[in-house]
């Protein structure tokens, strides 16, 4: 058969395959996370994952710029690592009828005289209202000033990159190529897809903050054309040096522009969706997962704790953070991310949630997992005096049982609270190690909270005038198994103190590391 023939005869069986009915059990469902403003203006988003369809006919992955080498070493490491995964997450995909599109750019006289090359080459041109370029820049009025990552260096995490100069000749070798697959490096992607009635587009490759996002068969070229794109958020990696601002973990460097997607362009989605199991994870990322749960309007934790996550945990952990929702606090959307967690942050004050969100607490806690709460946490979930609204649900216990603290009230404002050490607690290891205990003034009032729990450990101690002295941090063993670190400090003023900071800090550092 001629290869023209062969292309023609590909083709039809293409389109008679995207015109078939679809049973439900055929289709692709993906798990796709999105982000909402919590309000405008704030920069803090929910993040919320749903379930949407595809008909496989009417799909196709593009892959981007899986080169078989990389002048950045790391980089070239970490697609060779990811490869494997990436290439049983297409056969997956094909094998139920996904088109695959294979985009290594700047190779294509490698491929240029196979039939998949050619295949590419032989889609009608489209005319687009909007041009397809060759590269789409950052555009400042959808998307900001700039990424939230410096890549201004090139990106490279080596420790002497020999920069910027063409080391790939070909796509990754351990990503196979099947006879009914396309090669191409341009707008024939697009092309493509309209000859196909390819309506849905599943982005995968490198680099996140740049050919991803800019090259013209990838994000923001489809979605400015009108496709349903969603980016495969397990199966990339990003040009970010840890070196450069935000100063975080390269992998953190990852997830920041994958949000930034999130929030401007498109949903992403998990390799999970398609081939079960864990989402892939680089062997380098070694960071554990705090989810940070903020719902109180009292302190504004959800200003201070998100300004902390950013400066002070990218580089140990994968952060997600949970805000109440702006019209009814009770509600957490996002609230999901607990089940993956490796530890929680609690600053929430009296939500009563939907029993389904408090189910997903109550089964953190009961994993022994552990708990950092601040302030007013050791009165979460529960009104003052009153039970919950109907179709809501409390935990009244949640003080004594997980806390660890029996609290009543706080005295008034007005005195700043003195600290000291617990007896016996060890000042230069663990959750106190570096905190400068001359410098740390609780700035709002204190709080009664004694006695504590049999299994609670205090480890400060705040007082002011002519009151009793209240343990204000401890550590508590809970029956489950876990261990909480509690603070009644988290103030507007607390989190202005260097001191304070390190104490949260540590805490989540140390429980971290706990069995």
């Amino acid at each position: 058969m001629s290869s023209v023939l062969r292309f023609l005869s590909l083709i039809s069986v293409t389109i008679s395959m995207s015109t078939a009915v679809v049973s439900a059990e055929d289709k692709l469902i993906l798990n796709a996370r999105s982000r909402t403003e919590v309000e405008p203006g704030t920069n803090r988003w929910h993040s919320v994952t749903k379930p949407i369809e595809w008909i496989p006919q009417q799909t196709c992955i593009v892959v981007c710029d899986m080169w078989d080498d990389h002048w950045c070493k790391q980089s070239a490491a970490r697609v060779g690592e990811m490869a494997p995964r990436m290439n049983e997450v297409i056969k997956a995909a094909r094998t139920k009828g996904v088109f695959i599109i294979h985009c290594p750019s700047d190779t294509m006289d490698f491929y240029k005289d196979t039939p998949q090359r050619k295949l590419a080459q032989a889609a009608p041109v489209v005319k687009t209202d909007i041009p397809l370029e060759r590269w789409v820049y950052l555009d400042k009025t959808r998307e900001g000033e700039k990424l939230p990552i410096d890549d201004s260096d090139g990106g490279c995490d080596c420790d002497s990159p020999v920069k910027n100069y063409r080391a790939w000749s070909r796509q990754h070798p351990a990503i196979e190529i099947a006879d009914r697959d396309a090669i191409t490096e341009s707008a024939e992607a697009f092309y493509l897809m309209k000859q196909r009635g390819i309506k849905n587009v599943i982005v995968m490759g490198v680099h996140t903050n740049m050919c991803v996002l800019g090259r013209p068969f990838s994000i923001r070229q489809m979605v400015r054309q009108g496709q349903n794109v969603v980016l495969m958020r397990d199966m990339t990696d990003t040009m970010y040096n840890p070196a450069k601002a935000p100063f975080v973990s390269h992998f953190t460097g990852n997830d920041l522009i994958a949000e930034h997607i999130e929030q401007y362009w498109c949903p992403t989605v998990n390799s999970t969706d398609l081939v079960g199991g864990e989402p892939f994870r680089f062997k380098d990322d070694q960071r554990k997962h705090l989810a940070i749960l903020m719902s109180e309007p009292e302190y504004k934790t959800e200003v201070s704790l998100t300004e902390f996550a950013r400066t002070e945990l990218g580089k140990d952990f994968k952060v997600s953070l949970v805000f109440g929702d702006a019209q009814d606090g009770s509600v957490l959307p996002g609230l999901d991310v607990l089940k993956s967690a490796d530890i929680a942050l609690f600053s929430v004050r009296r939500r009563t949630l939907l029993p389904e969100q408090m189910t997903i607490v109550r089964e953190f806690i009961a994993a022994g997992k552990p708990v950092v709460g601040i302030r007013t946490a050791n009165h979460s979930f529960c009104l003052r005096d009153k039970p919950a609204p109907e179709g809501r649900t409390d935990w009244k216990e949640f003080d004594k049982d997980v806390i660890g603290g029996s609290y009543t009230n706080h005295h008034g404002a007005g005195p700043e609270t003195t600290i000291t050490v617990a007896e016996g607690a060890a000042v230069d290891t663990g959750i106190l190690a570096g905190v400068n205990l001359k410098e740390l003034i609780g700035k709002g009032s204190l709080y009664q909270v004694s006695p504590l729990q049999s299994a609670a450990m205090p480890l400060l101690i705040g007082t002011i005038p002519d009151k009793p002295s209240e343990p204000i941090a401890w550590l508590n063993k809970r029956a489950d198994g876990g261990t909480t670190f509690y603070t009644s400090l988290g103030h507007v003023g607390d989190f202005q103190q260097p001191a304070f900071r390190q104490l949260l800090k540590n805490a989540c550092l140390v429980l971290s590391q706990s069995p």
